[in-house]
């Protein structure tokens, strides 16, 4: 190929920052395919990239009236995936934020900054939590409570119905007895208050889950994904108790472990 034909892509005139800029454009297509990779969403993302690269082609030659049109295309085309996309494009914002943005230390100091501290469980509401659980299992009433730690679940909790209540063994049996009104759903306890029931939780793209496991696990798999929320599940089919934290789930054996496990994250550390 001839240097003139080169010139007409500007290859020429490769600058440092040039090859900075190529290989950060290059990782972020890495992110994104890994990232949406087996979901109906790489069909579109190849769509997007192939009239990126056509547009530079263009935009090379000179074709005014192409290139203006495709810029116009991809520009509403990308407000449109993100509308298309949202929950998608929210898990992956929240995933990063949760992992790089405020992580450890750094989310400590957010904490300080903006009064969104932990509120530990106390131990007359791990025992009611845990002897409610025990209770559902016996019975084989199916039970999804979520207990978050610094990670706000206000997103969550606008999905259901406010409860703002005590937690109480009978409070939480009442929920999810089988004819009550609130018993579809997750239940959200922030400290010593039920918060929220019937809420809505995220599930899992995960494609390893064990077929035994219903929705009621994904979705706690899902949220633990998302947030530093700790999940607590009853299946309603085997009464077997689940324990989930970062997309790990545990099966429970007594409610002593339960007990041990609904600790906070910094007793469990030391």
């Amino acid at each position: 190929m001839s240097p003139e034909s080169l010139a007409i892509f500007g290859f020429l005139s490769l600058s440092l920052a040039d090859c900075v800029d190529i290989l950060m454009v290059a990782g972020l297509i890495y992110l994104i395919f890994r990232w949406i990779r087996g979901s109906a969403a790489m069909s579109i993302f190849i769509a997007v990239i192939l009239l990126f690269v056509l547009r530079v082609v263009v935009a090379a030659f000179n074709m005014r009236l192409m290139n203006a049109l495709l810029g116009t295309f991809i520009d509403v085309g990308v407000l449109a995936l993100i509308v298309i996309f949202q929950p998608e494009v929210r898990h992956f914002l929240m995933k990063l934020g949760s992992r790089y943005g405020v992580a450890g230390k750094g989310k400590d100091l957010l904490g300080k900054l903006f009064g969104t501290r932990e509120t530990p469980l106390g131990n007359e509401t791990v025992n009611e939590i845990c002897e409610a659980c025990g209770a559902m299992s016996e019975a084989k009433t199916g039970a999804l409570i979520a207990l978050p730690h610094k990670d706000s679940l206000r997103f969550i909790a606008e999905t259901g119905d406010l409860v703002d209540a005590k937690v109480s063994k009978r409070l939480i049996m009442n929920i999810f007895f089988k004819n009550s009104p609130l018993h579809d759903g997750a239940m959200i306890i922030e400290g010593d208050r039920v918060s929220a029931a019937r809420c809505t939780l995220p599930i899992t793209q995960r494609t390893d889950i064990p077929a035994s496991f219903g929705m009621r696990h994904k979705a706690a798999i899902g949220i633990s994904e998302e947030t530093d929320a700790d999940v607590v599940v009853v299946s309603e089919e085997t009464g077997g108790i689940s324990f989930v934290r970062g997309g790990q789930l545990s099966p429970i054996g007594n409610i002593n472990e339960l007990k041990l496990l609904l600790g906070t994250k910094e007793e469990k550390a030391q």
